[in-house]
């Protein structure tokens, strides 16, 4: 598949994340309002997308095989995770990632919208279970590889298997900033302030 083909779908992308806006309000107000604080959820969700969005731009290293690039989204991806949980987790990583790419490589949206949702999921997921040090680091390194392998595949897809290996460095690094840095600062905000995981709960 050429980029000029995947261009076609990039006029679609704002009303895509739009899409996602509406339903996960939707979701924390109407579905599960008398589960979380609604109010609290949406504004700590949007505060992380926001990180999320913003660690994703502010390093990105062109990788011209995948017309796509490495950057450090991760940390706040996990980071959302860890101390969230699922879900803030997924629409940070999603949403806040998907937004990034919207600006300046808006064909790679709707992959990572998917990709980087499941990596804040797991991760908040498995973080939520126990709060010691080996759980973090064991849902960190398992979002971390689902990251990886997700990309790997739909660049095997787009690009071919030479496009996709060559991705693999540049997102295994993703992955291993985001274990230490996401991982590491939000297991130590959980031990230290819990007060601000409970936020959310």
């Amino acid at each position: 598949m050429t980029e000029e083909e995947l261009m076609v779908i990039a006029p679609y992308v704002k009303w895509l994340l739009l899409l996602v806006v509406v339903l996960y309000f939707g979701y924390v107000f109407v579905l599960k309002k008398e589960e979380f604080k609604s109010s609290r959820v949406v504004a700590v969700s949007a505060v992380m997308a926001a990180l999320v969005t913003v660690a994703t731009m502010v390093i990105r290293i062109p990788t011209p095989q995948t017309s796509g690039y490495i950057n450090f989204g991760d940390t706040m991806v996990m980071l959302s995770g860890v101390l969230f949980g699922p879900l803030v987790g997924a629409f940070a990583g999603g949403f806040g990632s998907a937004l990034a790419d919207a600006i300046g490589y808006p064909h790679w949206a709707p992959f990572t919208l998917v990709i980087k949702g499941v990596e804040g999921w797991v991760v908040g997921y498995i973080a939520s279970k126990r709060e010691d040090f080996t759980t973090v680091l064991l849902a960190t390194i398992v979002g971390g590889f689902l990251m990886v392998l997700g990309y790997f595949l739909v660049e095997v897809y787009l690009y071919g298997i030479g496009g996709a290996m060559a991705e693999i460095p540049g997102n295994t690094l993703q992955a291993i900033t985001g274990i230490i840095v996401g991982g590491g600062v939000g297991y130590t905000i959980k031990r230290r302030y819990p007060q601000i995981v409970s936020m959310v709960s």
